[in-house]
């Protein structure tokens, strides 16, 4: 069917037509994708075996849905997905506010238009990307917003009595007929407002002003919550929940591989910072694990959440602080250093609820420690187990670079804006690091090397192997008893 040339209500019945519902199309190209073995819901990644297979089944069952979840675990975004399951185009009466199927109206205004002109009835094809509307539940919604209200100005121009219907103004609701409408933050909106929508939801009519208007709408209807909602700014009332056909729970990522997937492809990076900064295989995971500690730490919120936008902004920070390095520098291409983690500090503290300890810790040094607290997680996937108790005939893989820190006896220093050349330098000065690489770690390139051992040296620090202290300019690494033995 070529839809350039049906352009009437005659040509549509001659093509043969068929009307559905909007939750018989979803349903129905839901079913091809699946015979087909196509991925439905493209750019998601660790829902597949979760959220996606309730998903999938709330769009057979032909339900409204409920998304309900912390911030930050993609719920617009499978609403806004759900779009790739209509049909590409849709018929509507022309000049239509409710998009009218011209084969089942339900407006007075395209009633009236194909009463007059019957099979000569202009139509237009609407494309699905028009089909998506959504309203962020705010508590200054009113129902004139979502449902509609009389319009005296059309009114007096129509010089129509305001008991005639050709008055009314419809809102985003009604506007939204034949289309996916989702109320992002549901328990936001008022207990007012959520009654207003039990008849759309159950009986699909409208009621504005006292009009007796029976509007069938078809709509999918999409609503998300977060279950903070519920407790401190709201709650979405019973009968609504009740009206809802499928609640489902959304997640945050439970591997730091899903982790990094969704964080490398939703950070928006410039392309000379993707040549200009190399990223380490364990600085991407390291940046993932600081987002894992945040969200078991106990001085942040865990009501709250952590959103994944911290890690995707963490990264875009973190290239920018290596970038920023390189340009001071005038060196051509770097690659991402520990020390360089400083840098996504503001991308934490923005983005974390804390409760009163943490409060008092103070943002920046909650997230200064979260950052070590990823590298002594993540430290002994790669080298052996730092112990407590060692016996003392016993030599410890870790043994000789304490000796070269204690007889250093001045501090080591790595300053933020060292040049490429100099830091490493300074690095490869620490020798005893070389052996431990080549005996537990032989496959490392020599660029990626060089972070793995500042890795080592942090994490000796949060095993209290050694000492760190942060200073203006950069980071000291010292041992911790070699000062105090000496008297110096």
């Amino acid at each position: 069917m070529k839809i350039e040339t049906i352009k009437t209500l005659g040509d549509l019945k001659k093509a043969r037509y068929q009307s559905k519902t909007i939750k018989d199309e979803l349903r129905d190209n839901l079913i091809k994708k699946l015979k087909n073995k196509e991925t439905t819901f493209e750019g998601v990644h660790g829902y597949e075996n979760t959220v996606i297979p309730e998903l999938e089944r709330a769009i057979l069952s032909r339900h409204n849905i409920n998304l309900l979840g912390l911030r930050g675990q993609a719920k617009t975004r499978l609403a806004r997905l759900m779009l790739n399951l209509l049909d590409e185009y849709i018929p509507v009466v022309e000049g239509s506010e409710i998009n009218d199927d011209p084969l089942n109206p339900i407006s007075r205004f395209a009633k009236e238009i194909i009463k007059e002109k019957g099979n000569e009835t202009p139509i237009y094809w609407l494309h699905r990307s028009e089909r998506f509307a959504e309203k962020l539940a705010t508590p200054d919604v009113t129902v004139a917003d979502i449902i509609g209200d009389v319009d005296p100005i059309k009114a007096a121009n129509l010089k129509l009595s305001y008991a005639d219907d050709r008055v009314i103004h419809y809102g985003m609701i009604p506007r939204a007929n034949r289309c996916i409408f989702v109320i992002n933050e549901l328990p936001d909106l008022q207990a007012r407002i959520q009654v207003a929508l039990f008849n759309i939801l159950q009986e699909g009519d409208i009621q504005i002003r006292g009009f007796k208007l029976r509007l069938p709408l078809d709509i999918q209807f999409l609503f998300t919550a977060n279950p903070e909602d519920y407790t401190n700014r709201g709650s979405i009332v019973t009968p609504l929940k009740d009206r809802i056909g499928s609640q489902i729970l959304t997640h945050y990522p439970v591997d730091i591989e899903t982790a990094r997937l969704i964080t490398e492809q939703e950070a928006k990076l410039v392309e000379g910072q993707k040549t200009t900064v190399i990223v380490p295989d364990l600085a991407r995971d390291l940046l993932e694990q600081i987002v894992f500690e945040a969200r078991e730490s106990e001085l942040i919120d865990a009501k709250s959440g952590v959103s994944a936008r911290l890690s995707i902004t963490a990264l875009e920070n973190l290239l920018s602080t290596a970038e920023r390095r390189a340009l001071i520098n005038g060196d051509g291409q770097t690659t991402i250093r520990l020390s360089d983690f400083v840098g996504i500090i503001p991308a934490i503290t923005g983005k974390v609820e804390l409760v009163y300890e943490g409060e008092q810790e103070g943002a920046a040094m909650v997230a200064y420690n979260l950052i070590g607290d990823a590298v002594k997680s993540l430290f002994t996937e790669f080298f052996p187990k730092i112990s407590k108790l060692q016996k003392e005939d016993e030599d410890g893989p870790y043994d000789d670079i304490v000796s070269w820190f204690f007889n250093l006896k001045e501090g080591f220093e790595l300053l933020d804006d060292l040049r490429d050349k100099e830091y490493k330098n300074l690095i490869n000065a620490i020798s005893p690091l070389d052996d431990l690489l080549g005996k537990y770690q032989p496959n490392l390139t020599k660029q990626d090397s060089y972070f793995v051992k500042e890795f080592v040296l942090w994490a000796l620090v949060e095993f209290k192997v050694l000492s760190k202290h942060r200073f203006t300019e950069g980071i000291q690494f010292k041992d911790p008893y070699g000062s105090f033995i000496s008297g110096i």
